[in-house]
């Protein structure tokens, strides 16, 4: 890798919360041996049931986790934005991946080997703490999915998606990422016609109001 490749692997390494323990010299070590990938919108940059061979790192563009039930239709599981990662799980117990990754814009990544992922994680007990409490935190969010499936009607369930998609911004909570009905179906296991007569009625009802790409939720 050039030297500028390598610096720029070892600035995206410091803002990522796995690595974020390391001192410089691990850090350095560890650009040094990282490489790069990039995928197109719609590309399937990893697929379920593949060996796992690699963790990736998003460094620009989004990309969506997904798997697809037994009557063929897409589910998708999480969204990743830069500075996530993902595929650590095949790594870790060396089982197949378990779902695939699909590029939803222009996508650019850095990719750390199995063995190399696996020596930093000996050696350097923090960095295993962090990728423990990582997966704990996604545990506890499919948990928490798989409760709203169960308990909560079709209005509960998109309230609590862009609850859980929004962030704070001027003392308002927005979704601000580019979220199209049919994946919000997707994600909480429900048609994009009633997905959308649930929206109509929330931002009738003056609890949300949609402006171009963005969302603001007026009661949260």
């Amino acid at each position: 890798m050039s030297s500028s490749n390598v610096g720029l692997s070892l600035v995206v390494l410091r803002n990522v919360p796995l690595f974020s323990g390391l001192d410089e010299t691990e850090l350095d070590r560890l650009s040094r041996v990282a490489g790069r990938r990039r995928a197109g919108r719609g590309e399937q940059v990893v697929r379920a049931g593949e060996s796992a061979d690699a963790l990736l790192v998003l460094l620009t563009g989004r990309a969506k986790v997904t798997n697809f039930d037994e009557e063929g239709r897409e589910i998708i599981l999480a969204w990743l934005g830069p500075g996530e990662f993902f595929g650590e799980m095949g790594l870790i117990d060396g089982s197949p991946r378990s779902a695939s990754v699909v590029a939803v814009e222009n996508c650019e990544l850095l990719t750390i080997g199995k063995t190399e992922f696996q020596r930093c994680m000996q050696d350097n007990f923090q960095v295993a703490l962090k990728l423990m409490q990582i997966l704990v935190r996604r545990l506890r969010e499919a948990d928490r999915n798989i409760e709203s499936l169960a308990l909560l009607d079709v209005y509960g369930r998109v309230a609590r998606l862009l609850l859980d998609l929004s962030e704070e911004q001027g003392g308002k909570r927005m979704v601000k990422q580019k979220i199209s009905k049919q994946d919000m179906a997707r994600m909480i296991g429900a048609s994009r016609e009633m997905v959308s007569k649930v929206m109509r009625d929330l931002e009738v009802g003056g609890y949300i109001i949609s402006e171009g790409d963005h969302i603001t939720i007026t009661g949260a």
